[in-house]
């Protein structure tokens, strides 16, 4: 009998992740077309356009969009690199700006200045040893499938995102060897806007529109894993769930199952592109909410035969349920709502901390899919302050990471395979809830506040060389 792991393993993904809507900026360079993120303003009514995007689905004069400069990654992305590099990274994942590559979604020729501009980024990482881990849809469309077409509830965007698909693996099939078809592809439930250009109009019924939407997403992601495996048959392609369990505020039977039916709102996603099936929870969940979901011939054969190599996930926090209406103490901070937990504390923005949470998390899609686990998103947001000197002590990063790193050694030693972390936004890039520049993440200070003031300039945090130190010792360190 095999002996379980104590640390990490040899070969494992030390790195970090950003996204191309986040960072790259240069929204209208080198032939790139407006995406659905490229319409989300800073602040407030950037909830009220992801919420309702009828509200604005076209850029204004006099208005801040935090998505057009970011970090200005696109054009400084040698240093950044560089700085990675300097790390240890042994893999950096980002995304692929799809309107960088069909402007507007439907063409049938790729825009050649995308496609050499990620040449070029790849290049460069390959350069310093860091692979390129790539996820080809990260909270960002191009504008014109929602316009022309109405996003994802359109069969066509299938077509549109296979072309895609199989341009990106043909083009770096000898560069990038890590996939992810969608970014926490689950979220299109909770903002089907950001999850898939999906507007609902009044008077539908919201469920079979969402879940719709979603079938036309399983079948694309599937056709893009058969793609992957046969242009690029040494590489692995993942699906990306957003991880978040839920715990029962109480021992009441029916906290303890309202629990297991909100994280099976995530699993049903893991479920098809993990196991190739609709599970019979959903089936039942369908029936009760009058979704029928049109499917084409072969779909069910499809999402069978091609099933993900490795499941990706994104971990921030935990969520608690309580079936009691009397029970009002919300987490509002939490991104799926929920109330408070007494016994966690919470960060600037009220997301709860919960290193354990990861530890529980890792066991849980093990034990549930058998499959290699890669932890591509975990980290800390914070209001940095830059001190005399140019001196940032995040303290208060590093503990966060510090703790979720060990749990995820403790899950390795329960018998997890785990094979990489990533943590978000190892530079600071714009948030994706709130486009803000204040709620910080990374390792790598950048010089620029909410209203897209600053010089951009890098700076190294106290958590750089923190981060440096673990990667060095893989992990011994902590």
């Amino acid at each position: 009998m095999n002996k379980p792991e104590k640390g990490f393993p040899e070969n494992f993904l030390w790195g970090g992740a950003i996204a191309a809507n986040q960072s790259e900026g240069a929204y209208k360079e080198g032939g790139k077309g407006l995406s659905t993120s490229d319409v989300l303003e800073c602040g407030p009514t950037r909830f009220l356009a992801a919420m309702d995007p009828a509200f604005n689905l076209d850029t204004k004069e006099d208005v801040y969009y935090p998505s057009h400069e970011a970090i200005d990654f696109y054009h400084r992305y040698k240093e950044d690199v560089a700085l990675f590099a300097e790390m240890g990274f042994k893999c950096l994942r980002t995304s692929i700006a799809w309107t960088r590559i069909f402007p507007n979604g439907d063409e049938e020729t790729p825009n050649e200045a995308g496609l050499k501009f990620y040449d070029d980024l790849f290049d460069e990482m390959l350069k310093h040893q860091i692979q390129p881990v790539i996820t080809i849809s990260h909270y960002e469309m191009p504008l014109g499938l929602v316009k022309k077409y109405g996003g994802w509830r359109n069969r066509k965007l299938v077509e549109f995102y296979e072309r895609y698909a199989r341009t990106l693996f043909e083009r770096y099939k000898d560069k990038v060897k890590y996939w992810m078809t969608f970014n926490e592809i689950n979220v299109i439930v909770h903002v089907p806007f950001i999850g898939g250009g999906v507007i609902i109009q009044e008077g539908e019924n919201k469920k079979q529109v969402i879940y719709q939407s979603v079938h036309h997403q399983l079948v694309a992601s599937a056709l893009a894993v058969k793609a992957c495996h046969e242009i690029i048959p040494d590489a692995k392609i993942g699906c990306m769930l957003l991880g978040a369990p839920y715990y029962p505020l109480t021992s009441k039977p029916a906290d303890v199952f309202e629990a297991m039916e909100k994280d099976r709102v995530a699993y049903f996603f893991g479920d098809v592109q993990a196991r190739g099936y609709y599970p019979s929870y959903i089936k039942r969940f369908f029936k009760e909410n009058n979704v029928d979901i049109e499917m084409q011939p072969g779909d069910e054969a499809i999402l069978k035969a091609h099933t993900v190599d490795y499941i990706g996930f994104s971990y921030y926090m935990s969520l608690v349920v309580s079936t009691d209406p009397e029970n009002t103490d919300g987490a509002a901070g939490n991104m799926l709502g929920g109330v408070k937990n007494p016994y966690l504390p919470s960060t600037d923005w009220g997301w709860q901390i919960d290193p354990k949470g990861l530890r529980y998390t890792l066991n849980q899609l093990y034990d549930r899919y058998q499959k290699p686990l890669f932890i591509v998103e975990n980290g800390l947001g914070a209001a940095d302050v830059v001190e005399e000197g140019d001196v940032i002590n995040d303290d208060y990063r590093i503990q966060y990471l510090h703790d979720h790193l060990i749990e995820a050694r403790e899950a390795i030693a329960d018998g997890v395979e785990l094979i990489g972390y990533t943590s978000w936004g190892p530079i600071d890039i714009v948030s994706a809830g709130t486009g803000e520049m204040k709620k910080r993440y990374g390792y790598i200070y950048v010089d620029k506040d909410n209203e897209g003031r600053g010089t951009l300039k890098r700076m190294r945090k106290k958590s750089f060389n923190w981060y440096k130190n673990v990667i060095a010792t893989n992990g011994e360190a902590l």
